[in-house]
């Protein structure tokens, strides 16, 4: 270290202003040896670099244990973002409907009439890896907490998952584990799942992706912040006992590769609890709802820790918390494991002491436990007591709490291009183009409509109860799910809705990182414009391999670039979001998978529209056009095994314009139908139009290309829509106001999905290979 008279520079690289670190509470502490200290902070995941940071905020002294797991966890990758937080600074956060940005639990964004909207996206990939059941219930449990503390009352969930091919048993004990548990928690909670999306790729065999979205409703005047103030304010922890379940778990699975030692990480895995969360998210919105709280924060990855330090820092206020006072469910709990555990389905919460004994009678009532653990104070010193140790010898932590929460190392990693991407990139399908000409098309049709990634989610989906709120307005298996805005428990229901939809293909990030994460965000706004939604803002969770490998974080570099000049142009800011990095089993690293959520706001309910054709004689017309691109699909993976070539391009403007146009089609109620072209292709596209909507249809396809390439390219941009006659013509002026190109295809009708000289196949046989398929892999034997 370097040192002047104000300031000490660390190996790290941090800058520590010693004029404004303030003055140690405690006036001698039980520190570590300096001989013990470094070893045990490299045991925790702390580089020796990072330790020396550490001593430097503890004014130069050795850390006790305590703080050595502190700190640890605290700057954690998964709790600090250290190699990543550069990069995320290029998203744009701002917009006419954000009330609240990144740095907070949740998003928040107005809806209109006073309404708005709290949602987020996390990640609980490493807990579900090892326990697919409670990694994937848990997952749910804490970004369910992360909305009702911001003062929304929870009204939907989406999941995005990953698995590996379903032809090996532990993919299907994974996948059927993971759904199980999101099932479990959220149907327990009473709050629906109203969509998502699941792909199965070899990539991601040693490590699934578990990414949980929940969406919360309130009033603007309800927004409430983590933010600790009032020295002397009584610090409330509610809920759950704690114990020594999930020691280390998100922060610490969440920050390291997977490796033979795995199954021994078990114990680090969260045990969920959903009665328990069901009565917390009835008494802090109660509570919330009379100004009970003065800051309220939920305890998610690091526990007690992350919610107290940082709701001091953003306070600028000091807290002092008691582990004895904390509910324990194990007898002989040491104060580092009180204070890193991760037992869930607990709150911490700032009150008045006026308001102390409303708030301990209201969790009596709703038969909910409540301890004062501590009290805020003008110190800036996040302190913690051992209530067990003699007077003057208790103190068994005592840490700057802004430095503590803030002042983690970020690095900017070196990157290096990957070589296989020109590789890659070089591969050219046109052999299967000209064979295209002799292969039977509509036995290739029937084929991709049994692909995994193209099916029927219909075996998920039915598994979780997502009507329940009476509120879904879409349901799943849509373009977009439709929830109604609204708080029917205190009398306020609106006509006004919000459509949610996430995406990525990580197929296409593999093989251009950049475009790939735009065309993410693309597809996530192409399908709440199918719907009728404006796109209004987006939650991310960005999940990537080992950050300190130079090609991983090349993709990570370029994947954050791509999604954030995409958010610029398009208008669209990004208001929540996670990372989860060390997605890697055995060295090997997942496909890039930039995962977007997005929300979409619908003014009124009465003008939303859904992907199924409605009516035999409809017009069917194609809102874009095709070009051969066939890099990257999901014809040359399922069909030819091939993950290669060049993605499709994205012309932003052209998506722009072609969303626009469907969503004033829909305002002008001229649609029957909407859908997006996507994997698969326009064929696909065609057949789930059909298949959901019970109709076939005949079209004809005069683009120019090959026949394989009209049929299963996957060009951007691209919306199937239908329409009665009386009003193609209106339609018309629209698409020449739009000016987007455009084509009629043909007419809904018949029992048969007829493609002029390429495809003809009954609707009943598509239906049921589409409709089966999935259960059918999963109820498969070895």
């Amino acid at each position: 270290m370097t040192e002047n008279a104000h300031a000490t520079v660390t190996p790290s690289g941090i800058e520590i202003d010693l004029s404004q670190v303030p003055a140690p509470v405690a006036a001698a502490i039980d520190t570590l040896d300096a001989e013990r200290a470094p070893q045990i902070a490299v045991d925790l995941g702390l580089t020796l670099d990072e330790y020396e940071t550490v001593k430097a905020t503890l004014g130069g002294r050795e850390a006790s244990l305590t703080e050595l797991y502190v700190y640890s966890l605290m700057w954690s990758e998964h709790c600090s973002y250290k190699h990543s937080k550069r990069q995320l600074r290029r998203f744009p956060s701002e917009g006419p409907d954000v009330m609240q940005g990144p740095g907070e639990n949740a998003g928040v964004i107005r809806v209109g009439d006073g309404w708005a909207v709290a949602f987020k996206m996390e990640s609980h990939n490493h807990p579900s890896a090892i326990e697919p059941f409670q990694g994937a219930a848990t997952g749910v449990g804490g970004i369910v907490r992360d909305i009702f503390t911001m003062g929304a009352r929870p009204i939907a969930s989406l999941d995005s998952l990953r698995f590996g091919m379903l032809d090996k048993a532990r993919q299907r004990y994974l996948f059927e584990g993971s759904v199980e548990g999101i099932g479990s928690y959220g149907n327990c909670l009473g709050i629906p799942t109203v969509g998502g999306e699941v792909y199965f790729d070899e990539a991601y065999e040693g490590n699934c992706l578990i990414n949980a979205m929940c969406v919360g409703v309130m009033r603007e005047e309800d927004l409430t912040r983590a933010v600790g103030s009032g020295p002397g304010n009584p610090v409330v922890l509610l809920g759950s006992t704690t114990g020594r379940d999930g020691i280390g778990g998100a922060s610490t699975l969440a920050s390291q590769e997977f490796d033979e030692a795995a199954e021994n990480k078990r114990p680090a895995v969260q045990v969920g609890d959903p009665f328990t969360e069901k009565l917390l998210i009835e008494v802090c919105l109660e509570l919330l709802q009379r100004g009970g709280f003065v800051a309220l924060g939920d305890l998610g990855a690091a526990g007690l820790t992350s919610s107290a330090s940082e709701m001091a820092s953003r306070g600028g206020v000091g807290i002092d918390l008691d582990v004895r006072k904390v509910p324990a469910r194990e007898d002989g709990m040491r104060p580092f494991e009180v204070m890193v555990s991760e037992s869930q389905e607990r709150m911490l919460g700032v009150v008045t002491p006026e308001n102390l004994d409303d708030v301990m009678a209201t969790c009596e009532r709703w038969g909910v436990r409540c301890a004062v653990i501590g009290s805020i104070t003008d110190t800036g010193r996040f302190v913690v007591h051992d209530g067990d140790l003699p007077a003057g010898q208790d103190i068994v932590a005592d840490m700057p709490a802004a430095l503590l929460a803030d002042a983690a190392p970020v690095y900017d990693p070196a990157f290096r291009r990957p070589a296989y991407l020109d590789e890659v990139a070089e591969y050219n399908p046109y052999h299967l183009l000209l064979e295209s000409t002799v292969v039977d098309l509509s036995a290739v049709l029937l084929t991709m409509l049994a692909s995994p990634n193209v099916c029927s989610r219909r075996w998920i989906w039915e598994q979780y109860d997502h009507q329940v709120q009476s509120g879904t307005v879409v349901l799943p298996g849509a373009d977009a799910a439709v929830v109604r805005v609204g708080l029917p428990g205190r009398g306020a229901v609106t006509n006004r809705g919000i459509a949610l939809a996430s995406d990525c293909n990580g197929r296409y990030c593999y093989l251009d990182p950049y475009v790939g994460a735009q065309i993410a965000l693309a597809e996530a706004s192409r399908n709440v414009s199918c719907v009728g939604a404006r796109p209004a803002a987006i939650t991310d969770c960005l999940n990537f391999g080992n950050p300190e490998k130079p090609e991983v974080f090349y993709m990570f570099k370029e994947a954050v670039r791509g999604l954030s000049d995409a958010c610029k142009v398009m208008g669209v800011p990004v208001v929540s979001g996670n990372v989860s990095l060390y997605n890697e089993s055995f060295s090997q690293p997942i496909h890039p998978t930039p995962v977007v959520g997005m929300v979409g706001i619908i003014d009124s309910l009465d003008e939303v529209c859904t992907a199924s054709f409605k009516q035999a004689g409809d017009t069917i017309i194609l809102v874009g056009e095709t070009h051969d691109e066939l890099g990257g699909s999901e014809y040359l993976k399922h069909v030819h095994d091939v993950t290669a070539g060049t993605i499709p391009r994205l012309d932003l403007g052209l998506e722009m314009d072609v969303q626009s146009t469907v969503r004033d089609a829909v305002r002008m109620h001229l649609l029957s139908s909407a859908h997006d072209c996507s994997d698969g292709g326009l064929a696909v596209a065609l057949a789930e139009s059909c298949i959901s909507g019970h109709l076939g249809c005949e079209v004809a396809l005069d683009d120019g290309l090959e026949p394989v390439a009209s049929l299963f390219s996957e060009t951007q941009s691209r919306i199937l829509v239908s329409l009665s006659d009386d009003k193609v013509e209106e339609f018309e002026k629209l698409v020449g106001k739009h000016a987007v190109p455009w084509s009629v295809l043909g007419t809904v009708g018949g029992e048969r999905i007829g493609i002029e000289g390429k495809v003809d196949v009954g609707l009943g046989e598509a239906a049921h290979i589409f409709d089966v398929t999935l259960e059918d892999l999963v109820n498969q034997v070895d």
